[in-house]
């Protein structure tokens, strides 16, 4: 039987692990906040068509692959936490762009500006966010408890899939667009303060180090991983760009508890495919309901079917890529997953205001048939190809 566990080390979970993966949380948090609330404000106070805040929302998954090739080059030729900080203070300096750009309701601001906005932010996201997962995180704990560690500290970045637009519909209902930005500012700056507060020792960088370099960007021997969990991701991002009230966000966070548990009691000697099966299959029967149902308890029932799937899903395509990375790729393999995962989410959503307009049962009916393509490409492909290629 093919079966891969994580193990549990309590001295894992030291005060500057706790502080790396709540900045990982909060970092993510203030990207995230922005997807169900920014749409609206793009329609509706930039005066911008559906096919435009389509674009928009969709730039940010472009962005997040620009600076990319250079994230080796500044944790050698920077210091790794410096380096990390600076991406994220940037990221704070467009939001507050965007504040400002909220401010002038007097004037319309151009389609390319806030195109180039969005885009800035999404590069600036990668970048922190590949150092911090692909290097900071890592550096403070052992060598034999890397791979939990990525494992763990991926999990608070998904539970701010639903901790983010929580956040960010619910403070638009009270306060408006410019009080999510705040709170968006806010998320970065504490991360920032967080990461401070851990020390780096400085580390002699290595002789003859690249500007451009796949290293801690992508790896390209897992193509076939990153194709397939991009497909999946862009069911939740075609999801998101429907109306979706807090309810949906509140049993999307109790799905990943569910599947927090599950992969660490259910799942624990099962066979590895078994994972994506049950979360893909799990996806498909909420979007069925979805579209089928109007019942109250698919309300409840169906985003808890989503968040357990998209956990379960998640966490084992970051081991398959670890588990797929050879030696001294670990990094890489984190940032490949985290690209894959984030484009596939901007890539749903972009198509479901660009290209669907945000038509509830036709968003529904593409993002099924996404499903069960995912589900036959992984079962037929994917995980065949993956077991001939590990080297873990």
């Amino acid at each position: 039987m093919n079966t891969q566990n994580t193990p549990v080390h309590i001295r894992l979970w030291h005060r500057d692990f706790w502080l790396m993966a709540i900045a990982n949380l909060l970092l993510t948090m203030a990207v995230y906040v922005l997807i169900p609330v920014m749409p609206r404000w793009l329609m509706q106070t930039e005066n911008l068509t559906m096919q435009e805040t389509g674009m928009i929302m969709g730039a940010f998954g472009v962005g997040i692959f620009l600076f990319g090739c250079f994230t080796s080059y500044l944790v050698q030729r920077f210091r790794r936490n410096m380096a990390c900080i600076w991406a994220i203070l940037l990221m704070a300096a467009l939001l507050g762009w965007l504040y400002y750009l909220d401010l002038q309701k007097s004037q319309f601001f151009d389609f390319p500006i806030l195109l180039v906005q969005r885009m800035a932010l999404g590069a600036a996201f990668g970048v922190a966010q590949m150092i911090l997962s692909s290097t900071l995180i890592i550096d403070t704990c052992e060598s034999f408890q890397r791979t939990e560690a990525n494992h763990s500290a991926s999990w608070f970045s998904r539970f701010a899939l639903s901790l983010g637009p929580l956040t960010g519909i619910i403070v638009d209902r009270l306060a408006g667009f410019s009080m999510v930005l705040l709170v968006s500012i806010g998320c970065t700056i504490v991360a920032t303060v967080f990461i401070l507060l851990v020390h780096f020792p400085f580390r002699t960088p290595d002789e003859n180090v690249r500007v451009v370099s796949l290293d801690r960007f992508f790896l390209p021997q897992g193509w076939p991983l990153t194709i397939n969990l991009i497909i999946v991701t862009c069911i939740m991002g075609l999801l998101l760009s429907t109306t979706i009230s807090e309810l949906f966000f509140v049993m999307v966070m109790v799905g990943f508890f569910v599947a927090l548990l599950a992969q660490r009691f259910v799942f624990r000697d099962a066979e590895i495919e078994s994972e994506v099966i049950t979360g893909l299959v799990m996806i498909g029967v909420a979007v069925l309901m979805m579209l089928t149902r109007q019942q109250t308890i698919v309300s409840f029932a169906a985003p808890m079917f989503i968040g357990f799937g998209l956990g379960i899903i998640g966490s084992r395509f970051l081991l398959f890529f670890i588990k797929l990375s050879r030696h001294c790729q670990r990094g890489t393999a984190q940032s490949t997953f985290f690209l894959a995962w984030e484009f596939g989410l901007a890539l749903g959503i972009g198509m479901g205001y660009g290209l669907l307009e945000q038509q509830t049962k036709v968003a529904l009916q593409v993002a099924l048939c996404i499903t069960v393509v995912s589900l036959l490409l992984y079962h037929f492909f994917t995980h065949g190809w993956y077991l001939r290629h590990k080297n873990r």
